[in-house]
Parts: structure tokens; sequence; C-alpha cells
């Protein structure tokens, strides 16, 4: 019977053999074309997704505690994801020369388009202060702390408008997958907000028969 020790060496040879295959058959200059383009749009989608399951994991009508929990959780997995997709979004650019820097960096100091990629730029940061603060959500646990926690969480709304319009408009004019992702993203967000600011008076019994009223009305500054 193999054991670890000896299987090992092999497995690392293995990985470092696949990895000159793929090298040399062109994969990675494929992987980072793909990306190139790609990341972008994948961080979007998964933002959206992370503002879409933040909108449900926040409603008290139609869901149970456990399906807002099992919310919540996808909220912050997709969110990781898409700060991940980010991350590598603006790696690939810098790397690939499409900005500089300082234009990935600082809002707005692009030579040739800083309304656009500035905006691309400051959605990013405010994505990055959105997640923080989740984090660390205990930290506002007192009134006025939790106060200054949903409208430093709320800059998420303004920030994936910023980084639809930057994904639209900054890039090479995009492919009909891309425009179609695009446009789910926005009618996705568009009715989630619609439900969420839908009066109470037009919604039916929640769980346990309980009708839509003032404490149960969804809000999107309420978690």
């Amino acid at each position: 019977m193999l054991t670890r020790s000896r299987l090992t060496p092999g497995l690392g040879l293995s990985g470092v053999l696949s990895l000159a295959v793929a090298a040399s058959a062109g994969a990675f200059h494929r992987t980072v074309a793909f990306l190139d383009f790609g990341a972008g749009v994948l961080s979007l989608v998964a933002l959206t997704a992370t503002v879409l399951w933040g909108l449900a994991a926040t409603d008290r009508l139609v869901l149970s505690s456990a399906h807002r929990l099992l919310a919540q959780g996808v909220h912050r997995g997709t969110a990781v994801a898409g700060l991940g997709f980010l991350a590598l979004h603006i790696w690939v650019k810098v790397a690939e020369g499409r900005i500089s820097p300082l234009a990935a960096g600082v809002p707005f100091a692009d030579g040739t388009r800083p309304v656009l990629l500035g905006l691309g730029t400051l959605a990013g940061y405010l994505f990055l202060a959105v997640a923080i603060t989740g984090a660390v959500r205990s930290v506002f646990a007192s009134g006025s702390g939790s106060r200054r926690w949903r409208a430093l969480h709320m800059c998420a709304y303004p920030a994936w408008g910023a980084a639809l319009v930057h994904g639209l408009k900054a890039g090479r004019a995009a492919d009909g997958w891309v425009t179609a992702a695009y446009v789910l993203c926005l009618l996705g967000v568009a009715a989630a907000l619609g439900l969420r600011l839908w009066p109470p008076g037009g919604r039916g019994p929640g769980p346990g028969g309980r009708a839509g009223g003032g404490a149960g009305r969804w809000a999107p500054w309420r978690r």
C-alpha cells in the first residue's frame, strides 16, 4: 500500500508537468485573455447576487428564521466571491497595461476616461467598505452605532449602480451574453427593491398568518 510520503513527490511532479503542458498549449494566455474581459463581468454578477441575497435576508414576512440565516450565508459567500473577482479584474487590467496603477487606486485620476474608470474605482472602494463594516458588525451594536452601520451598508446600492455603468461603458463593446447578464442584474435588483418597498397593505399574510404591517414591512435600511 502506497504511503502519503511516497505519493507526495509523484503528485508534485504530476502537477509541474501539467502546468508545463498547459503553458505550452497556450492555456495561460487564453485564461488571461478571458479574465481581461470576463473577471469584471463575474465580479458584477457575484456582487449583484450579493445585493439580491442581502435584500432577501431581511424579509420577515415570507422567510422563516432558518431561511433568513441561509440567505445571510449566501449573501456573505457571494460577497467574498465578488470581491475576489474584483481584485482579479483590477490585477489583470493593471498587468495588461489597460489602466495605470494610479488610476486603479485613485478615483477619476485616469487621463483618458476619468469618469467611467473612476466610477469603477469608486464602486470598488464602496463595496470594500460595505464588506468590512459587514464583517465587524458587532462593533456597531449600540443604537446609534446600528444606525451608522445601516447607513454605511446602504453604500452597496450606489456602488452597484456605479459598477453597472462602469461595466457597460468603460470597456470594449460588450458581447450579447454580457449585455444580457447586465440586464438580468438590473432587473433582478429592481424587482427585489420593488418588493422591499411594496406598501405593507399590499402583502399577504406571512408565516404563521401574520399580515403585512408596519413592523414587518421590508425596507432597504433594515437588517
